[in-house]
């Protein structure tokens, strides 16, 4: 099978992932093997080419936002039959006894896996999951649409149940890409409004056409306080502006994995009047249930730029330097 594979971790500009030819992956125990038609890309897909996270494995296939049919099924398989369209995330596998996972806390267990970083992922023709983490993908949703919200979407519906927006509150967004963009219409569907302060011209444009409140730049200042905020831009320096414009008890999520050091904050500016800070920690699987089932009802409708597989490292690169329009995905194989 083609697959684009990390030999070593190195800066996205330096093009690290390299075509190779692999031997087909054999499902193991409940595991099943899926043709992949699609994968989108994430700014952890960065973190882990670029050594923003530390080296799980070597000769990784990155990628864990994937969409496609299983194509074979591993020894006692039950969940999916052939042929079924499924998608697999970035949560891969949880040990299921720690204090955590007893509490339905999964996203918090002690030796979690994760998809295209402790093992392959979805930059390939094929990946094999654990049945039990796999996603039934909605009819409504082409594998394109659909890919996105395995990441993007379930990170953003997590992010904002964590920002506890009131109904029809007010949230501001910092950064506006892939799983903004996506949170942006959550929020519409609550009965919400949203504010947006992102650098990139493009992505004010398209915050404007999805029905912002208002758009800002860096520079500029939120023109009222939010009863929420959610971060995704990975800058620690946006933290104390975020809660500046917090109403008061207001919360900030977020939703990034990784971030760069969040500087002083002063307690009657920043903290004071009962404002909260959340981070946002992977996902459980019933948070991907959930989106799928709220993301159909909608319809939600992610914006999608398409790349063949062997442009990987182009299309990543695009991703870093804020070229993409919503979510950039690369395009493996035809959905059947």
């Amino acid at each position: 099978m083609k697959a684009m594979v990390l030999e070593k971790q190195n800066d996205i500009m330096e093009s690290p992932l390299q075509r190779e030819d692999l031997a087909m992956p054999v499902p193991g125990e409940r595991e099943i093997r899926i043709k992949v038609h699609c994968c989108a890309l994430c700014r952890t897909d960065l973190h882990v080419i670029e050594g923003d996270l530390p080296s799980k494995k070597r000769r990784l296939i990155p990628g864990h936002q994937v969409v496609g049919h299983v194509e074979a099924l591993g020894p006692h398989v039950h969940r999916f039959p052939l042929g079924a369209r499924v998608g697999i995330a970035w949560l891969r596998r949880t040990c299921g006894v720690c204090p955590s996972c007893e509490m339905g806390r999964e996203n918090l267990c002690d030796s979690p896996e994760f998809t295209g970083y402790h093992a392959h992922g979805g930059f390939a023709e094929y990946a094999c999951v654990h049945e039990d983490y796999a996603y039934a993908i909605p009819a409504v949703f082409d594998d394109a649409e659909a890919a996105p919200l395995l990441c993007a979407g379930i990170i953003g519906f997590r992010a904002l149940k964590r920002a506890e927006l009131p109904p029809g509150g007010r949230l501001g967004i910092f950064g506006f890409g892939s799983s903004a963009h996506i949170v942006a219409q959550l929020a519409l569907y609550r009965g919400a409004e949203f504010l947006v302060m992102t650098r990139d011209v493009g992505h004010q444009k398209l915050a404007r056409q999805l029905g912002a409140r208002w758009v800002g730049g860096l520079q500029d200042a939120f023109p009222e306080k939010v009863d929420s905020a959610i971060i995704f831009a990975p800058s620690g320096a946006l933290v104390p502006r975020a809660l500046e414009v917090l109403k008061k008890g207001g919360t900030l999520a977020l939703a990034g994995i990784h971030m760069s050091d969040i500087p002083a904050l002063n307690y009657e500016r920043h903290l004071f009047y009962e404002k909260s800070v959340h981070s946002v920690t992977a996902n459980t699987r019933d948070d991907g249930v959930e989106l799928l089932k709220v993301a159909a009802a909608i319809p939600l409708r992610p914006q999608v730029h398409l790349y063949p597989l062997e442009e990987a490292n182009r299309a990543l690169q695009d991703l870093k330097a804020d070229r993409i329009q919503g979510t950039g995905c690369l395009q493996i194989a035809d959905q059947p």
